[in-house]
């Protein structure tokens, strides 16, 4: 089978997105399958043997910390002559529109996923008026594909009480050779705690963007100087919070990759994720495959991965002082000792290759249904273009 997979991120960006991304190549090759990616031009043109075609890309006036690509006919120019089987079109906004148009328009079957939640994030660039006109957008991209994949179940029915069609949700996977206990290093703690290594070690992984809502991190430290943070990433609002953090213990890394991020969760205490706007989480599902216990919020998709007092800890984001609290919880070392166990005994079974061979088995069902779906729901194409719900 011939793949195409047009993203709107991928290598040398790193996030969830990427690493899923990279887990399923590398399994499609292994079944004997030819794959082509088609991403923002960002210098890299191979992945593990995979061409890369990269398409223009530039910065934008509103994140100027990371380049997309824009729409453009280019995309067409490289279906065309790759002639795939099968295209998978990632996070469809930009390029990825070009994705979806083109792959209609030559008759391929096509499969969408959705792995952020740009509507949501309106209220936090304090655009909220467009949040009704970016669900019409997405509506419209999503239900031209065959099937349309998220990652869980919340997100599932969110979507399809904003009706997107023949939604399901695709697995979570984890490396849980790279991510494990085995992998604490005194030095690495030493560098994320700077020097304070006896100090309970808070640990945030992931993009600094508003939308993370990290910012609630300091309230614990201003509570108690029990604790230090490491926040490991990058992104457009890392000065803002770098202001915000003046004074206290924590520690900004940048980017960690591989080896060196494992080694950072695996020597921490405690992950802490207050962000309400995930769709999964995968840095989740590391943290617990590397036998840390969590703290996040009581979200629809947080709920599906961690297991109050079991797994993590749980705050109501309603509750005034409620994280601040229940991180504070975990100056009990017992508490956090029993966590961290029960969070790696759930995630130490799971791999990539489940959700791999999950999407490569819907590529091989909407190949073989192609233009069914449509008529399953009675969906005429043609009124997609005019849709403004």
């Amino acid at each position: 089978m011939k793949i195409a997979i047009i993203t709107e991120t991928f290598i040398p960006s790193t996030d969830g997105v990427v690493t899923r991304l990279k887990a399923c190549i590398r399994y499609f090759k292994n079944e004997g399958h030819d794959v082509r990616i088609i991403a923002p031009d960002l210098g890299v043109y191979e992945f593990e043997g995979v061409k890369i075609e990269g398409v223009p890309a530039r910065t934008l006036p509103f994140y100027r910390s990371k380049k997309f690509s824009l729409p453009t006919r280019k995309v067409k120019k490289m279906l065309e002559a790759y002639e795939p089987d099968v295209v998978h079109v990632v996070n469809p906004a930009l390029v990825g529109m070009s994705g979806v148009h083109y792959a209609k328009k030559l008759g391929i079957p096509m499969l969408a996923s959705f792995h952020t939640q740009v509507p949501k994030y309106a209220d936090y660039y304090n655009l909220p008026i467009f949040k009704g006109f970016l669900w019409w957008y997405f509506r419209k991209l999503h239900n031209q594909a065959e099937l349309n994949l998220c990652t869980s179940e919340a997100v599932k029915k969110e979507l399809e009480e904003q009706n997107f069609y023949n939604v399901h949700v695709w697995k979570r996977g984890v490396d849980t050779e790279l991510f494990h206990p085995d992998k604490y290093d005194q030095k690495m703690r030493e560098k994320l705690s700077d020097g304070q290594s006896n100090k309970k070690l808070l640990l945030f992984v992931g993009r600094l963007a508003p939308e993370k809502e990290i910012e609630k991190i300091k309230s614990v430290l201003d509570a108690s100087d029990e604790f230090t943070l490491a926040i490991v990433g990058d992104g457009p609002h890392r000065q803002s919070l770098e202001k915000h953090f003046e004074g206290t213990n924590t520690v900004f890394t940048g980017f960690m990759h591989g080896e060196e991020l494992a080694k950072a969760y695996a020597s921490s205490d405690l992950f802490v994720f207050p962000s309400t706007s995930e769709t999964l989480g995968l840095v989740i599902t590391e943290a617990m495959a590397s036998g840390l216990p969590l703290v996040a919020a009581k979200s629809g998709p947080t709920c599906e991965q961690i297991e109050d007092n079991r797994t993590g800890l749980l705050y109501d984001k309603d509750k005034q002082g409620d994280f601040t609290n229940t991180v504070l919880r975990f100056a009990d070392e017992t508490l956090r000792k029993r966590l961290a166990r029960a969070a790696r005994s759930d995630i130490e079974e799971m791999g990539w290759d489940a959700q791999s061979k999950q999407v490569l088995d819907y590529y091989k069902e909407i190949i073989g249904i192609e233009g069914k779906t449509m008529r399953h729901y009675n969906i005429d194409p043609s009124n997609l273009e005019t849709e403004n719900k």
